[in-house]
């Protein structure tokens, strides 16, 4: 099982023990999920601008934001044997304006958005009360593991 982070942006300095925590947390949703030893995700790092020219190519929103996932299964017949789940991608520009917002660290916020983004390659949404229920219940769950 893989994890690969990939920073793209030189807006904000991108600490090693940043890209070891993301490795690990995101190992341990694979993990926990019952993703197999084969199954890679790649979480990137952008600025706002990056991640807005995504946002509005691939969902059609005129703005920058937090993180988007996209899912390389999506309609795969094949997709349980596919190593690759997806791409995971976080504005680090975002994430620090939010994570000024909330009165937490950079490191959380991007802990998190990293979860949420990896629960979205797995199947996990947002679409009714239960579900988003179930969803932050794994999250923080994950962030408290790591004592985020």
């Amino acid at each position: 099982m893989a994890v690969l982070v990939n920073n793209l942006q030189d807006e904000i300095p991108v600490p090693m023990d940043l890209i070891s925590l993301l490795e690990k947390i995101g190992t341990f949703v694979l993990r926990l999920e019952g993703v197999g030893t084969q199954g890679e995700v790649s979480i990137v790092l952008v600025d706002n601008s990056y991640i807005h020219e995504l946002n509005l190519t691939y969902r059609g929103k005129d703005a920058p934001t937090d993180v988007l996932a996209f899912n390389l299964q999506d309609g795969c017949a094949a997709a349980e044997e596919d190593d690759l789940l997806g791409d995971v991608v976080i504005s680090l520009e975002k994430a620090t304006e939010q994570s000024r917002a909330l009165g937490h660290s950079l490191k959380r916020e991007v802990a998190f958005l990293a979860v949420h983004g990896i629960l979205h390659l797995l199947g996990y949404d947002h679409d009714s009360d239960a579900a988003e229920q179930e969803m932050k219940e794994k999250q923080e769950m994950v962030l408290h593991r790591f004592g985020l």
